[in-house]
């Protein structure tokens, strides 16, 4: 059994506990200290300490009800006021979830119901009070217990205020609403088979989805904050909610995966036709196509506002993706491949370069992660979509993607390579097919930076002593303008250091190679007849460091 604490009762202590111990102890120490003098000070020696207490007139506990009410009924106000603007103000600012989340909350309910019944306690207390008619003893009433509790009630709802309205200030903390509604999402759509109807069952479906909206909206709203913290904690909880779903979704109840009832009236399902609902349906993919919907829609939103967020989003999608490949479940890893298609269109129709090139770099990371799960059909259709996105790129005048692009396809052929993968030849026919559509003389800074990644390739294949697939380059560039290959080969050679002038997120120049596979430049090139020889080490150009 582990020795560490458990965070709930640390955080219970420190909420509660230790202020209401501080509190109560301070104001007991305080109040016994000055009645013990006032005892002192009294001329009748006899009294003891419970004596004050318990020897009221009626008119004394009157006058201490009357006071004793007013004063619980002010807190009760007080309480209630102060917690509803604040619930409110963070329900306009965050999510309207947060009203039902507070409400629904034990402690808030607790206290909430221990000021009520301290007032209504109070109140027939007070109303059982009866100082006598006609000097008639008979009807003299004093409920010296009652106006004890009702004390007691008093002083407790005092003390409790100000760690109350800390646990209130704590519980609508940014990252702990977000922090909830993921808790929610995840013990609803984790839910074993149980036996239950279709309505709840529907409704579990629901309250799921509304988790996944929720946090989309919280994100929404942070972004037109400016609060990156927030947008990004609340797009992390989406992917955390959908990477623990799909981990788990073989066990659950298969009524789970039919889009009907409340679901097919969702914004989402509503429009589409029958064939693709049936489609979503069948692979089991509803609530990963929601999670992603909630991204795009974000995604929309920070590609002008917070760029950063834009990465986030492709981080998180290739989470996704990663916990379709380790749960075996290729339905669920096309619906994360066809988002981020989805947010390299976006990005490119938007000219953001900064978002391609983000984008690309998570979407190649799931792509060598299905090259060593040996997934090679589903590799050689990311490669394919790596092309059409360099080629779209180049068309709209984007060369830089379509550079990048070229690139990451040159590291997949390197893992390829080295994991002996099946598709390896397709991802080289891939690879030498990106600037088909370039090779014209207007299209020098697009087909430049194929070009060079091509090159790379090829030093990464003799290095390995593979002079054959080294050939199939070769032979792919041989046609080429011999002064374009020369400085190419001249570039790649003059490029010394791995670390890029810049902050990027990558951290590294593409073109650089080591010193031992930069050998090779000069070996790959000498099978070109029509090339010059490469410049003296004295005449080349050196790059910053």
């Amino acid at each position: 059994m582990s020795d560490e604490p458990n965070p709930r009762i640390v955080r219970a202590n420190r909420s509660w506990l230790y202020p209401l111990a501080i509190f109560i102890g301070v104001s007991m120490a305080s109040f016994f200290a000055v009645h013990m003098l006032d005892l002192a000070r009294a001329k009748d020696a006899s009294l003891s300490f419970w004596d004050v207490f318990m020897n009221l007139s009626p008119e004394d506990a009157g006058h201490v009800m009357g006071g004793a009410g007013e004063v619980i009924a002010a807190i009760l106000g007080i309480v209630i006021t102060v917690a509803s603007i604040i619930v409110q103000l963070a329900a306009t600012r965050y999510t309207p979830r947060i009203t039902k989340m507070f409400f629904r909350d034990r402690t808030n309910v607790l206290v909430m119901a221990f000021f009520v019944v301290s007032a209504v306690v109070s109140l027939w207390v007070n109303f059982s009070i009866r100082q006598g008619a006609n000097g008639s003893p008979a009807v003299v009433f004093v409920p010296y217990y009652g106006i004890l509790i009702t004390m007691i009630f008093l002083s407790l709802s005092l003390v409790i205020m100000v760690p109350y309205f800390a646990y209130v200030f704590d519980f609508l903390e940014p990252d702990k609403i977000v922090a909830r509604i993921k808790a929610i999402g995840v013990g609803q759509a984790l839910e074993p088979p149980s036996g239950e109807n279709d309505a709840a069952l529907d409704r579990r479906r629901m309250t799921a989805l509304g988790s996944l909206e929720q946090l989309a909206d919280i994100a929404l709203n942070a972004i037109q904050q400016k609060d990156k913290g927030l947008a990004s904690s609340s797009i992390d909880s989406i992917s955390e909610l959908v990477v623990a779903y799909i981990l788990k979704k073989p066990g659950l109840d298969e009524r789970w995966f039919q889009i009907r009832g409340a679901l097919l009236a969702d914004a989402d399902f509503v429009s589409m036709n029958a064939e693709s609902l049936e489609k979503i349906a069948g692979n089991k993919t509803w609530f990963e196509y929601k999670a992603l919907r909630q991204f795009l829609m974000v995604y929309r939103e920070a590609l002008s506002a917070i760029p950063d967020i834009v990465n986030r989003i492709a981080i998180d999608t290739r989470y996704i993706g990663l916990a379709a490949i380790s749960a075996g479940d290729r339905k669920a890893l096309n619906v994360a491949v066809k988002f981020f298609n989805t947010f390299m269109r976006r990005a490119l129709n938007a000219k953001d370069v900064a978002a391609a090139y983000n984008n690309l770099n998570q979407y190649r990371y799931l792509a060598e992660e299905l090259l060593r799960a040996g997934w090679n059909d589903e590799v050689v259709r990311v490669a394919n979509y790596f092309k059409y996105y360099a080629q779209t790129a180049y068309g709209m005048k984007l060369p830089f993607v379509t550079e990048t692009a070229a690139f990451d396809l040159c590291a997949l052929n390197e893992l390829a390579y080295d994991v002996g993968a099946g598709s390896r030849d397709g991802l080289l026919r891939i690879f030498l097919d990106v600037d088909k559509e370039a090779e014209a003389p207007a299209q020098e800074s697009s087909l430049r930076g194929v070009r060079k990644a091509q090159v790379k390739l090829a030093t990464y294949y003799l290095q390995k002593g593979d002079r054959g697939l080294a050939r199939r380059i070769y032979r792919d560039m041989r046609d080429e303008n011999p002064e374009r290959l020369a400085s190419i080969r001249d570039e790649l050679l003059a490029v010394s250091t791995s670390e890029f002038w810049e902050i990027n997120d990558r951290g590294g120049v593409f073109e650089y190679m080591d010193p031992e596979r930069r050998a090779f430049i000069s070996t790959f090139f000498e099978w070109f007849p029509t090339i010059s020889p490469p410049k003296s080490a004295s005449d080349e150009v050196t790059s910053f460091d």
